[in-house]
């Protein structure tokens, strides 16, 4: 199973399309699975990153209605927000910033998740080359998954009364630092999806709202890095390869619809808590198989 192909690319869909949008890291079980079937190297990172393709098609597809709406009420708060700027007269900017984020909820959303999004833009085009040189390891995945967990456990053990209940009322404090939170994904076994939810529940959004967001912040994210990765693997693959990597999108797509309504609809009466121990666990059993 370690040729490149539509069985290994189905295969990692699956594994892609479970665990991109749940707190247990997507890239740390991606690069477990290819170590477990042979597919190793710099074509088998390419295309794991690849994949992801259709996971965010998923997101996309699922919160349509909402972006629609979202981009669409932005555009037009736009041109309200450049009259309220142009009629500012001797208003202070503090007001004017103010007024425009009660009366502008969708614009200041998408300034948020542009604000969140710079962190990890600038620390992974640094890091990036080094990280998958030095970090892409089960030893790496292991150690991140199971401090990825304490961590989830702290933070459901001082949880606090969440004072965010709407995903539009994410200030743009919240956003810098649920981006900056974000950074911690980098390193594999970390977990995209579980860094953000963290760093939303410690600045006080609901479990939801801060699973939600973490959602539309995989967006810019995720299709920067995807595209790309595949922009500086075109060479490595050849033309029967992307077959492969539409059908590893398709099962992707498939299952991360799935996983993304059954999340949302988890979180609305559970903890984290289950992910925590799922990690500490699959981490202790990493270390088991593949040593220290």
């Amino acid at each position: 199973m370690s040729e490149w192909g539509p069985g290994l690319a189905a295969i990692l869909g699956i594994v892609e399309g479970l665990t991109e949008f749940l707190p247990v890291s997507s890239t740390g079980h991606l690069i477990l699975a290819g170590h477990a079937l042979g597919f190793e190297g710099e074509l088998a990172s390419s295309a794991e990153i690849s994949i992801q393709l259709g996971a965010i098609l998923a997101v996309i597809v699922y919160e349509r209605q909402k972006l629609s709406s979202l981009f669409g009420q932005a555009l037009q708060e736009q041109r309200s927000v450049a009259g309220l700027i142009l009629s500012r007269g001797t208003r202070s900017w503090s007001a004017i910033l103010q007024e425009s984020w009660k009366a502008h909820p969708s614009f200041w959303f998408l300034i948020g998740l542009g604000i969140a999004f710079l962190p990890t833009a600038a620390v992974g085009f640094l890091t990036h080359n080094w990280i998958k040189s030095h970090l892409f390891t089960p030893q790496t995945v292991a150690l991140s998954s199971i401090i990825g967990g304490f961590i989830i456990l702290a933070v459901e053990a001082r949880r606090s009364q969440p004072q965010t209940l709407q995903l539009e009322q994410v200030s743009l404090p919240s956003a810098f630092w649920i981006g900056l939170a974000q950074c911690a994904s980098l390193i594999p076994g970390m977990s995209r999806s579980g860094s953000t939810i963290i760093g939303g529940l410690l600045v006080g959004l609901d479990r939801k709202v801060a699973t939600e967001y973490s959602f539309f912040l995989a967006l810019p994210t995720l299709i920067v890095a995807t595209c790309y990765q595949m922009w500086k693997s075109r060479d490595l693959f050849r033309q029967a390869d992307y077959l492969a990597l539409a059908v590893g999108m398709v099962v992707s797509f498939i299952v991360a619809w799935i996983v993304i309504a059954a999340f949302l609809s988890f979180v609305k009466r559970h903890t984290l808590r289950p992910f925590a121990y799922y990690r500490i666990l699959m981490g202790a059993l990493v270390f088991y198989i593949f040593g220290f």
